[in-house]
């Protein structure tokens, strides 16, 4: 009869727990007894090969359904071996135990040299005008590009780098951890392979240096505030090499003395004297293009918002443009001649009048 114990104890979980539920469990159980903070401690290092076993079978769907139908005499010996072989049988082990404790079991690998440069961010104002129309401006931008002196390398002029003789090039250290086999970054070339033993003086071994750009970009019509507008290959120079970032230019639109914006549609007020309003009359308003005509009917109150059709913002695809809506505002006085003030008193005379005339019919109405 086998003397081990049934896995589900093991992990502590139920039998019909989920994948995701034994994962969970395992991570605990390896970090609770991994050898690192169980040194020399023969009773942990057993527990977590137990754990590492237990969750080697449950994790693969063909042996926990043998096993849940056989037992252990269904999985035979290659759970077993599967702790002394380094784990290499069991799906899943590599990631759970390197993101845990940043360890590389499938053998030394090392780090690229090439990168792509980091994507740079411009914060960019214009008008409102520029916005409706579209623009064509510079920027200036500061960067990170490649040494002209090195051409990237890092190395001084006729010099190039060398291997790590600390990991002889592979980028990994491997040493024996407990009882399996494990692999680290080189902390001597973090993981290139590669030292520069003579450096560039310009960049000081990086390959990189700052400056300053200017571009050229064009700012599409219809442009809103918050837009993005991507600049391919603009960003900061890559390294050893790599692809260059790209830049990402936001916009942020002034605001307007005169107009104010909503989606495609502008918005204004204008005055308008008591006698336009009362008897009619046609002014001029301001659109972004020069100024237009508006017809105002008698007896507008104050208030009243007018529509001029496409004289708005042109949609940023293209097709179709905003409207402008302007709203009244009636204009008291505040200083009057002598002829205005006296003809205001007779038609206040006429106006109290119909006033009472009003009052007296209301009157009658309601007894």
């Amino acid at each position: 009869m086998s003397t081990k114990r049934d896995y589900y104890e093991v992990l502590g979980v139920n039998r019909d727990a989920s994948d995701s539920e034994l994962k969970s469990a395992y991570r605990k159980l390896a970090v609770k007894y991994h050898p690192d903070k169980n040194p020399d401690n023969a009773e942990a290092e057993e527990k977590f090969k137990e754990a590492a076993e237990a969750y080697g079978v449950l994790s693969d769907a063909n042996q926990r359904a043998r096993y849940d139908r056989f037992g252990h005499a269904g999985v035979g010996s290659s759970a077993a071996g599967a702790g002394a072989a380094g784990f290499g049988g069991f799906p899943g082990f590599e990631d759970i135990l390197g993101d845990l404790f940043g360890f590389n079991f499938g053998g030394a690998r090392r780090q690229s040299q090439v990168q792509r440069g980091a994507d740079l961010r411009y914060d960019l104002e214009i008008s409102l005008e520029d916005a409706a129309a579209g623009v064509r401006t510079q920027i200036r931008v500061p960067r990170l590009e490649s040494c002209g002196t090195c051409t990237g390398s890092g190395a001084a002029p006729g010099t190039t780098p060398v291997e790590c003789s600390t990991c002889s090039g592979s980028g990994q250290v491997r040493y024996q951890q407990g009882f399996f086999s494990v692999s680290r970054t080189c902390s001597a070339c973090r993981g290139t392979g590669r030292i520069i033993k003579n450096v560039c003086k310009d960049c000081r071994g990086d390959g990189r240096i700052q400056k300053e750009k200017t571009l050229e970009i064009r700012i599409p019509a219809g442009v809103d505030s918050g837009a993005r507008l991507r600049v391919q290959g603009e960003g900061e120079a890559g390294i050893g090499g790599g692809p260059a970032g790209d830049l990402y230019v936001v916009i942020h639109i002034k605001e307007h003395e005169v107009f104010s914006r909503q989606d495609n549609n502008l918005y204004c007020t204008v005055p308008i004297t008591f006698t336009q309003a009362a008897l009619g009359a046609e002014i001029k308003v301001p659109t972004l293009e020069g100024e237009e005509t508006l017809t105002i009917p008698e007896g507008t109150q104050t208030g009243t918002v007018f529509r001029l059709r496409n004289k708005g913002i042109v949609s940023l695809s293209g097709r179709g443009k905003g409207d402008l809506l302007v709203a009244v505002n009636l204009v008291t006085p505040t200083r009057l001649t002598r002829e205005q003030r006296r003809l205001l008193e007779d038609f206040a005379k006429i106006e109290t009048k119909e006033e009472k005339g009003l009052f007296d019919k209301v009157k009658d109405i309601f007894g």
